[in-house]
């Protein structure tokens, strides 16, 4: 897995780059927790435009960050996710909560 981070103001866009599973969960945790702990980040963009695949451990990774974006007041997006991604993140019901988009050009709020 690799991770691209883009600070812009308050936002912060990671471009997640190969396989979202239990083997690497631990490390985007922490990537994405270092920046949401020392900056004052209200938008949070996770780019899954080049993830190949997801498991159960993956989308626990995007409700905990959910969870802690809910917390201070901030919001969530997913962009990017190819047809068989997506059909995993609405399967598990993820959409309902986190809004899914095309790209980023799509995001109005950020």
């Amino acid at each position: 897995m690799q991770l691209d981070f883009k600070l812009l103001k308050n936002v912060l866009v990671v471009n997640v780059q190969g396989e979202i599973d239990m083997y690497n969960t631990d490390y985007l945790r922490s990537s994405i927790d270092n920046y949401l702990d020392q900056q004052p980040i209200n938008r949070l963009v996770l780019n899954l435009e080049k993830v190949d695949f997801i498991d159960s451990s993956g989308l626990g990774i995007i409700i905990g960050r959910y969870k802690k974006m809910q917390a201070r007041g901030g919001k969530v997006y997913i962009v990017g996710a190819n047809p068989s991604v997506e059909k995993i993140l609405v399967f598990a019901g993820i959409n309902k909560i986190i809004p899914l988009y095309k790209n980023e050009q799509e995001i109005t709020d950020i």
